[in-house]
């Protein structure tokens, strides 16, 4: 009988010394700070155009003292796509978030220096000012994001990108002219990053597009005159 109650009396000990290194460590986990992933923050910019161009090679554009200044108001952007969260798409009609990874800015803002050095490169204005104030020109440039998306609902996945741009009379206000570009690069990888090249793609692509169309509306005005 002594031997079995010393047995049981040593398995209860032992018992009781495992509950208690069990609890010890719950309580440092516990008390230990939970890992976060860290954001990660991406940009749209003209960097890959700027690199295919080498800057010795760039000769100054001849730009005619009679073309008009072009006053670029900021981008707006469409409910949904005013914010720094990258979006993108699996059904239509849905848009969600990456968790992790965001604009270091609204598109709408980083668009600006973009637009100003895209239309620049056309040579067919004086001058090429982005500003919200009440500086005057002869001529405005509007535009809106209508989205910006990565969409998964293809393979290999996409990016979307449409604007809609107005070419203004400063002074009546009047539409000159107006149009809207809508489209769309495959990403190299299905992941924030792919989506993130692919639009700095296509962003280029339309710049390029609305750089075109403005030089061609503000030609249109000056004949007409």
């Amino acid at each position: 009988m002594n031997v079995m109650h010393h047995q049981t009396i040593a398995r209860l000990s032992r018992l009781m010394a495992t509950g208690l290194a069990l609890m010890t460590l719950y309580a440092c986990s516990a008390l230990q700070p939970t890992t976060t992933p860290r954001s990660v923050f991406y940009s749209l910019d003209n960097a890959r155009h700027a690199a295919s161009v080498p800057v010795s090679s760039a000769a100054p554009v001849a730009v005619s003292a009679s073309a008009p200044t072009l006053i670029i108001h900021p981008a707006r952007a469409a409910a949904g796509f005013d914010s720094q969260r990258i979006v993108y798409v699996r059904e239509p009609h849905k848009l969600e978030y990456f968790a992790h990874s965001e604009w270091v800015d609204p598109p709408a803002t980083m668009l600006g220096p973009l637009l100003v050095a895209a239309v620049e490169s056309s040579g067919a204005f004086r001058a090429v000012v982005l500003t919200p104030g009440a500086a005057t020109g002869e001529l405005r440039l509007n535009t809106e994001i209508i989205r910006l998306q990565h969409e998964f609902q293809t393979q290999p996945s996409r990016v979307r990108f449409t604007l809609r741009a107005y070419l203004v009379d400063d002074k009546t206000r009047r539409v000159l002219a107006w149009r809207e570009f809508d489209e769309h690069a495959a990403a190299a990888s299905e992941d924030p990053y792919g989506g993130v090249v692919a639009a700095n793609r296509v962003v280029q692509s339309v710049l390029g597009k609305l750089s075109a169309f403005s030089a061609e509306a503000a030609r249109g005005v000056r004949s007409e005159k």
